[in-house]
């Protein structure tokens, strides 16, 4: 099986968490559905809550610290994004738009990206649409039509409920492998593939 890439940005700032519950969902729903397609999943977790220091010091200095550019170089490179975020006060985490605000504005271009969300209504699933879908776009990703909120009560619906999170969750996860599946692997320039090798250099001296 040929492998993709999938990375996973979760927002959520306790621990536990459920944000990070459904985020583990979506990924192991990808991986399922890739497989059925003849892909290997090779699944890496982004903590945005490990990273929230490196992300005020790049907002502020526009320089990333090591971790925090580890993190943006996987996403860079991924074949796959799955983005998570808790929703407060109508809006997602601020914590999560502070590290798509740092990240650079090609990073996702053409990337395929399931959205997800947390939060304690189902009043607030619009967010996903009106307020983190419109930023994906603006970085050119490639996301997919359906869109995963959870409300607390959702964790406890009905699994054969054609509206219940499961469902919702795998048909979401089929959009994302179908993306995923019909696109050549991402290969983007790194920092440093236009510097000539050191031969080279040595050969015009």
């Amino acid at each position: 099986m040929s492998k993709a890439s999938i990375v996973v940005v979760s927002a959520g700032v306790s621990q536990p968490s459920s944000t990070r519950l459904l985020a583990d969902r979506l990924s192991q729903a990808v991986s399922d559905e890739l497989a059925a397609r003849g892909r290997t999943a090779e699944v890496r977790v982004v903590e945005v809550r490990e990273l929230a220091h490196d992300v005020v010091n790049a907002t502020l200095t526009g320089y990333a610290a090591a971790p925090l550019a580890d993190a943006q170089a996987a996403l860079a490179a991924a074949d796959g994004v799955i983005a998570v975020t808790p929703v407060f006060t109508s809006g997602p985490a601020g914590l999560f738009k502070s590290f798509l605000d740092v990240l650079d504005t090609t990073a996702l271009a053409g990337t395929p990206v399931l959205l997800g969300a947390t939060g304690g209504t189902s009043r607030h699933s619009l967010v996903l649409e009106y307020a983190v879908r419109p930023v994906f776009t603006y970085l050119h990703a490639d996301v997919v039509p359906t869109s995963v909120f959870a409300a607390t009560d959702d964790w406890a619906e009905d699994a054969d409920d054609m509206r219940s999170l499961p469902d919702r969750i795998r048909r979401a996860a089929s959009e994302l492998a179908d993306r995923i599946a019909a696109k050549a692997p991402t290969r983007r320039a790194g920092l440093y593939d236009a510097v000539p090798a050191f031969d080279q250099l040595l050969g015009d001296v």
